[in-house]
């Protein structure tokens, strides 16, 4: 512009603008700007805009500090869930090794030694004989079926029963 006055002006309009549009932004984002504009002039135009801690931020804020502590909650209740959880499946975990220790036929077949299947084997066969016999003595005697014992050896210890 050739026009010194209307340079100034000029200047001035758009300079506020820009001062406003800061403010605006502070108020939005709660940042701190802070401008260094010269003028036609040559003079330093310095303006530093603090965040506003007006009605609509101090509402942001406060909203956003009330879902913070809701989150932290739910966090926490999932952290405790997560915690019991997994002392429910150390427990769980325990009690199937020591029942697997204890009656080695409760294990998986995959997770038994050649002695155990052979036992298995003989167990088995055994419990087949017996109810082709309780089954043959139903039929021939009429009587209503009973549970009988039948007894599997671990191999370490007495034969234990188990009804069937």
């Amino acid at each position: 512009m050739s026009n010194e006055s209307n340079l100034q002006v000029t200047f001035s309009k758009h300079c506020n603008g820009l001062f406003k549009k800061a403010s605006e932004l502070c108020t939005l984002c709660g940042a701190y700007i802070a401008l260094i504009v010269f003028s036609p002039s040559e003079k330093i135009v310095i303006s530093q805009v603090p965040p506003q801690n007006s009605g609509p931020m101090q509402f942001i804020e406060a909203n956003r500090s009330a879902k913070l502590r809701e989150l932290n909650a739910m966090l926490t209740q999932i952290n405790d869930a997560l915690d019991i959880g997994k002392k429910r499946e150390n427990e769980l975990s325990d009690l199937r090794k020591k029942n697997e220790t204890q009656f080695w036929w409760a294990c998986p077949i995959e997770g038994m030694d050649r002695v155990q299947l052979q036992l298995l084997k003989k167990a088995l066969l055994d419990l087949k004989k017996r109810i082709g016999q309780h089954a043959n003595m139903v039929v021939s005697q009429g009587t209503p079926t009973q549970t009988f014992p039948f007894f599997v050896g671990n191999g370490s210890s007495s034969n234990m029963p188990i009804e069937h």
